[in-house]
This record gives structure tokens, sequence and C-alpha cells, in this order.
């Protein structure tokens, strides 16, 4: 997800597990019914769980099959219950999450799609992304690629992908709850941003057009408008908002009549369609409704069906290719399952296996991460993530704002905060006190603002909004 969408095009070995299988006939092209969409989700997902290796991983060097894992949620199937020869001690979840925990996990220089991925899948899993391990959350490592000069943006802002699949991790992995844990104030500084790369055809790129005329009236690519206008879908965006129309028109205007697929800059091919989908999936859009079914009578999805190995599972990446794409086979799955970029965890059907699992508390003299937002009310809104080591199972709101004053990333996050000690009230921010009703206020994982008090109980992995106003 790093890489420009050309890169992930590279085709992968079919599965000797397979077999014969893989090549098995393809069906006829024809209107996908219920029946066969059920039929193409259960091949699908039989597929994915043959390419999990021995010991129970996904996740590797290279083009990475985690994304597995928001295919499997949104075709009911719980990643827990996923393991190689019904071994559970290495079932998928578990076998993901030592990997996020691991300190070299994702690379020596990471960047921001990696936890980005990692927040959308781990969700995807059962996994809560602020919560992987006593010293892993997945959301702080997120928050630390704000760019304090650019707000809304996460990463460089040239590779706009970073932005995008910011909003779908932060807004699409949701509490445990199902509620937004960001704040509304972060939300919009996000959704302004994805608004400002809109091509003047509807779409989006991965790469930043924002005030570039000539980027802005360049053609846009099928993968990244899916991805982006899920974006301002899951950020609370209705899918009646004249930009989300203007993305769902640009879909529509690049069906092939014959096929039902849509014309991508890199050919037609199973990947673009399956971004596609996910898009309007995410709006509430249906891709088999009257918008988009061709003139003879093809749909986005009856195209991924057209090239899906049966009863093997696999989908091709293009037409006239000969054998199924682990890539493609995922992008596909998870768009004929009516998945958008991630889903919540499925029930698991393996007995003892919980929905979720999280770290419960603060591990004392463990390094950790907390994301934190810190809203003046005349719209410096600034974000980071907080390092500190805590020194027993929960922390305070005050001793973390301690810790950002000195180690924040972004710096700047807090400058100063009175009283500097003690418990009370907090009375200012970074030289900006209270005034009558406005007064600074905090929530946590999204739950309402109350007055922010010094000795507010700060769990691991909770994500801090602190707001001045009434």
């Amino acid at each position: 997800m790093s890489l420009p969408r050309i890169s992930r095009r590279l085709s992968l070995a079919v599965p000797a597990a397979l077999g014969a299988l893989a090549l098995s006939t393809l069906p006829a092209f024809a209107t996908s019914t219920p029946a066969q969409i059920a039929t193409s989700r259960t091949n699908g997902v039989a597929y994915l769980k043959s390419l999990q290796a021995a010991d129970g991983s996904y996740a590797g060097s290279g083009l990475s099959n985690e994304w597995a894992f928001s295919a499997f949620a949104a075709a009911g199937t719980a990643v827990v219950d996923v393991a190689p020869g019904g071994d559970t001690t290495k079932n998928a979840r578990t076998v993901y999450r030592n990997l996020l925990s691991t300190a070299a996990w994702p690379s020596a220089t990471p960047v921001v799609t990696d936890y980005e991925r990692g927040t959308l899948n781990a969700y995807a899993a059962g996994i809560d992304p602020a919560r992987v391990s006593a010293s892993r959350n997945l959301v702080a490592d997120i928050y630390s690629y704000w760019q304090t000069a650019e707000p809304g943006y996460f990463g460089p802002s040239a590779n706009f992908n970073g932005t995008v699949f910011g909003a779908l991790a932060l807004r699409g992995a949701k509490t445990q709850a199902g509620t937004a844990r960001i704040p509304q104030a972060l939300t919009d500084s996000i959704v302004a941003r994805l608004r400002a790369n809109q091509h003047n055809d509807g779409g989006w790129t991965y790469q930043k057009v924002e005030g570039n005329p000539t980027g802005l009236a360049s053609a846009s690519d099928i993968d990244m408008t899916g991805a982006a206008m899920a974006a301002l879908c899951v950020s609370g965006v209705p899918n009646t908002d004249t930009d989300v129309v203007q993305a769902k028109n640009f879909l529509k205007g690049k069906l092939v009549a014959s096929s039902g697929a849509f014309n991508s800059l890199y050919g037609v091919n199973t990947s673009s369609n399956g971004w596609g989908i996910a898009g309007l999936n995410a709006c509430g859009l249906n891709p088999q409704s009257a918008d988009f079914t061709t003139v003879p009578g093809k749909t986005p999805v009856d195209f991924l069906i057209a090239n899906q190995y049966n009863p093997a599972g696999g989908f091709k990446y293009k037409p006239a290719d000969t054998s199924p794409s682990a890539y493609s086979s995922i992008d596909a799955l998870r768009a004929v399952a009516g998945g958008g970029f991630t889903s919540a965890p499925p029930v698991p059907v393996t007995p003892g296996a919980p929905q979720w699992v999280a770290q419960p508390a603060f591990t004392a003299g463990t390094a950790t991460k907390l994301a934190l937002t810190v809203d003046d009310g005349a719209g410096n809104l600034k974000v980071c993530a907080v390092s500190f080591t805590p020194t027993g199972t929960t922390t305070t709101l005050g001793d973390v704002l301690a810790a950002a004053a000195s180690a924040a990333t972004p710096a700047g996050c807090v400058s100063s905060v009175t009283p500097s000690s003690g418990t009370g009230a907090i009375t200012a921010v970074n030289g900006k006190a209270n005034s009558g009703s406005n007064t600074w206020k905090v929530s946590v994982d999204g739950s309402a603002f109350a007055g922010a008090l010094r000795e507010k109980t700060i769990n691991v992995g909770d994500t801090i909004a602190l707001r001045w106003g009434a």
C-alpha cells in the first residue's frame, strides 16, 4: 500500500495446494444473482485460506497477503478461525498480533501506510489497533505522521495515498463498542484534504493535486477513486454529497459495456474493479444497481465473478491471465462480499475464542505511545503521538500532557499546562486559558467531552482529545 498502485499488479504464484483446481472452468458471463455471489464468496474464502503459511502467517516480505483479513471479515469469516490444518495455536489472528507487537515491525524505514495497513487489517482480525500490545499502538503510530505544516495530511503530502488510508484507518477502525475513536475536528481536517485533491473528472489518484490546476485536470484512476470516496463516506460524508456523487459518476463513466469492468489506467483488471466496488460498498451504493448495469446487462460484480476460478475460488488479475493472483483474489473477494476497505470482525466459531483481543493495561516499565489531539477552538488543531514509559497499569491525563511537552511526534503538541502538577481542573493549555463557559474539556475514545482534570485516569491505548470550548 505504500507503493504506487502499479507496483501491486505483480501476479503471485498459484499455491501448490490448489493443484489442478486453480485452473477449473470459468463461469459464463451473467448478471450475478445472490446465489452466485454466495458461491463466489464461499469459494473465495477457501482460496484465501490456502494462502496461509504453515506457521499460520499471511504477512511477510514483499506484497503482503494480510489484506486477506479485510476480505475474510467482509465475507463473514473470523480471522481467528483460520488456522493451518486446524491447529488453533497457529491461528492467523494470533500470529499477526505477535508480528505487529515486535519492535522490528514493519521495517527499519517505515512509512505511514505501513501503520494504516496494520490498523485496517488488525481491526478486521479482531485486534484492537490501539491496544495490540503493551508497546504497540497503531493509532498513535499513524498520529506521529501528522503534517504540522500541512494540517490534514498524514505522511508526505505528495503521496496522497497516506492521507486517504489515514482516513480509512482512523475512521474505519472503530472502537470495540463500534464508535469513532477520533474527534470530529480531526475528521474535518482530513476530509478537507480529501475534497481538495478530487480531480476535475470526479476521481482521485495516489498523488497530491491540491492547488495544482494541471494535476486537477489530469485523469483519475479507478483504484484511488474507490479508496478516496470510501474515505469520505467512512468519515461521515453522506452518499448524496456532491463530491461522492461526482466520484460515483466517474466510476459509472468508466464502465465497459460488454463486461461490466471499469476501464482502469492499468487496463481492465480485477484489482481495480475490486477497489472501485469497495468504494461504492463503503458509501452504501449498490454496484449492481441500474447506474452500474450496462446496456447488455453487465455489472462490475459480473466482471469479478467471470474471472474467478471455480470451485478453487481464486481470481485472475486480467482476463487473459491463465492463473489466479493472490492479491487480486483478496481485492475481488472483499468487493464481492460487500466490503469496503475494512470490516468489523465476525463472531468466531472456534470454542472460547473472543471476538476481540486487546492489551488490558499498561505494563510498568514498557515504553509505549498514546494518540493525542489538542484543539484550541480557533482552528489550530495539533495532532501527535506521545511517547512515555508508564510506572503502573494506568496513568493520568496530567502525566500524559507532561510527557507530550518533551516527547511528542510531531513536536509542539503541548508547550505548557496549568496547573503543571497536582490535581484539579486544567485551566490553560499552550497559553490559552479557560474563559467563562469556554473551558478545556477531554474526550477518550470518542466519549462525550467533559471537564479536563489532571487526575483523570488514562488507560492503555486511549485516544485522547483535548478541546477548548463551551
